[in-house]
């Protein structure tokens, strides 16, 4: 239980031992204090029950804190009726120690754990992963992380583009003249060589559209050859989407493409037309508005011309084809039925919110109205022309190329300033520092903010950075180097009573609330920001505090600091999926 938690607790049986009925006891809650001034944690209790208890605010906080007994903090009231609580000194360092004995550093596990599918990347097959895919690939397997942390059981989907018309193209470019060297060497790199040339001709061939499109048929209709082409497609660009992974160290525990229902496609749109919910027009099926909503937020209505009209989803065209509304609905039905989904969260771009809201509107009115459908939605990378970030050419640039990009930055870096000996050590931490900047540099903004892409900032050393809070982990580590043999620990030694002490025991112990904050409203940037402020809290214990030059007790207790501040720093980081070394 948490220190806030345990407040809460006191004051609700104050309230009870006061008489003072509380309708909702989850709104009784302690936070964290804005102005350290008034202390470590506040409660606004009182003001919130006044008018019930027909009391004064502030004559109940004073009735509250005379029925409180704890030797944990001093409370005092403010203004009107807050209460606030400053822990004592003997708090603190028992906190510290009950953090440091915690397996899991004190966050809190759920009470109600529930199944939560994450779908995230989703590239498309055929096509290397280019800058857009970084902001969901990121943000997906950092709430993955954060959700497991918290005791909640979490299954990762990466819902591959991998059926469409792209492999029509691809198909014909293959045929005419595939490169089978290349196909080994860079297998996406010779995919994406195969569509655009394909693209490109039927651009201006209408005989070599038609082609395509006779490919893709023969595609649906499981002609061996084509499948055969098609099957190599996926298993090449899993080969090249694996490298990519494998570097971001972001995994997955199901490649769910959009192929894996085709089978479940058509019996769907027979459903949703035997139940209403779909109908036939201008020759295709159509879901429409359940005319539940106010049109200003129904998703099925558009203004046009000053007047409301229908916007429905398409789940079978005219031609008899399926789309990606079709796949999306029949996805949400597996998910609920095979994996008993509680949560299903797409960590999808902004521009998509549109196809979610009817998603999520169909497959309530379908009947999964149990499951909590969310869209964690994301803003733009941005280059330092403050405009979406493209190559010279136009195209986004590629992902692999901006990963290489960052590493090549955080390389110069570290010729400039590393330590380290020898060549293989500097290429690998110019690696680790590349890429966990890249990372940080996106789960440090929220996510709906756009933001710019800057390499030199990104990999700096000084500034809210990634290369800042794993030096200072480092910086915690490089003590017990020092240390002439091994380091006992022995959590009761912890004994704080320095300002700066205090405030460094302060920090860590809001590691658990700050992760489970990371949940609320899917915001990884909250964790980002904790980190940070932990950091500079060491820096300012570390110089203001000796450790290996104190003696006794105090030696031991700051020691303690450095080490619960190094698995708070290195876990946290993990978090955000960045790796932390043990030097620089």
């Amino acid at each position: 239980m948490t220190t806030s938690q345990i407040l809460s607790e006191k004051i609700l049986a104050a309230l009870t031992t006061l008489g003072v009925e509380v309708p909702d006891p989850s709104r009784i809650q302690v936070t964290t204090a804005a102005d350290l001034r008034f202390g470590d944690f506040q409660s606004n209790a009182a003001m919130m029950l006044a008018k019930q208890a027909q009391k004064n605010p502030r004559a109940l906080a004073e009735e509250i804190v005379a029925k409180i007994e704890t030797d944990l903090c001093e409370i005092s009231i403010a203004g009107p009726g807050f209460l606030n609580f400053t822990l004592t000194p003997k708090a603190w360092a028992d906190l510290a120690a009950a953090q440091y004995a915690s397996a899991n550093l004190s966050v809190p596990q759920t009470a109600s754990p529930r199944t939560i599918v994450i779908d995230f990347s989703a590239p498309n097959v055929a096509k290397p992963m280019h800058v857009g895919h970084i902001r969901g690939t990121i943000i997906g397997e950092c709430l993955s992380r954060v959700g497991a942390k918290l005791g909640h059981k979490v299954i990762k989907d990466n819902h591959l583009g991998d059926w469409g018309t792209q492999f029509g193209m691809v198909t014909w470019a293959w045929k005419k003249g595939v490169d089978e060297v290349a196909l080994e060497t860079a297998p996406l790199q010779e995919l994406l060589r195969l569509y655009r040339s394909s693209s490109e001709a039927a651009k201006t061939d209408d005989a070599i559209r038609e082609e395509c499109r006779s490919e893709l048929v023969k595609l649906q209709q499981g002609d061996p050859e084509n499948i055969a082409i098609w099957n190599r497609c996926l298993e090449l660009s899993r080969k090249g989407l694996d490298v990519i992974y494998d570097r971001l160290d972001v995994s997955f525990d199901h490649w769910m493409g959009e192929s894996a229902y085709n089978d479940q496609l058509a019996p769907l749109v027979e459903k949703l037309q035997s139940t209403g919910l779909a109908r036939e027009s201008n020759g295709a099926v159509c879901i429409f508005s359940g005319e539940t909503e106010p049109p200003k937020k129904d998703p099925f209505k558009v203004n046009r011309d000053g007047e409301w009209q229908d916007f429905p989803m398409i789940v079978r065209k005219g031609d008899g084809g399926f789309n990606y509304a079709t796949t999306d609905i029949a996805t949400v039905e597996f998910r609920v039925n095979e994996w008993q989904a509680d949560e299903i969260w797409y960590v999808v771009d902004f521009r998509q919110s549109g196809h979610f809201e009817q998603l999520f509107d169909a497959s309530r009115r379908i009947g999964h109205d149990q499951v909590n459908l969310v869209h964690v939605s994301y803003g733009t990378i941005l280059g330092k022309d403050n405009k979406p970030l493209k190559t010279r050419s136009g195209d986004l640039p590629q992902l692999g190329d901006v990963l290489d990009d960052a590493v090549k930055a955080a390389r110069a870096v570290v010729d400039q300033k590393s330590r380290l000996d020898t060549e293989q050590e500097k290429e690998e931490l110019a690696e680790l520092i590349g890429i966990g900047s890249v990372k940080f540099t996106e789960l440090a903004h929220h996510r709906m903010s756009d933001y710019v892409f800057d390499l030199e900032k990104m990999v700096a050393l000084e500034g809210d950075t990634a290369p800042y809070l794993l030096y200072s982990y480092v910086r915690t580590r490089s003590i017990f180097r020092k240390l002439e043999g091994d380091f006992i620990a022995d959590p009761e030694a912890f004994a704080v009573t320095e300002p700066a002490e205090i405030h460094l025991v302060r920090m860590l112990t809001r590691y658990g609330d700050q992760v489970k904050l990371v949940m609320e409203d899917y915001r990884p940037n909250l964790l980002a920001t904790y980190l940070l402020e932990l950091a500079r809290a060491f820096h300012s214990f570390f110089e203001a505090c000796p450790v290996l030059k104190s003696e006794g007790a105090t030696r031991e207790s700051r020691l303690l600091l450095c080490d619960l501040t190094s698995r708070v720093l290195k876990d946290g980081l993990g978090l955000l999926a960045i790796q932390a070394p043990e030097k620089m």
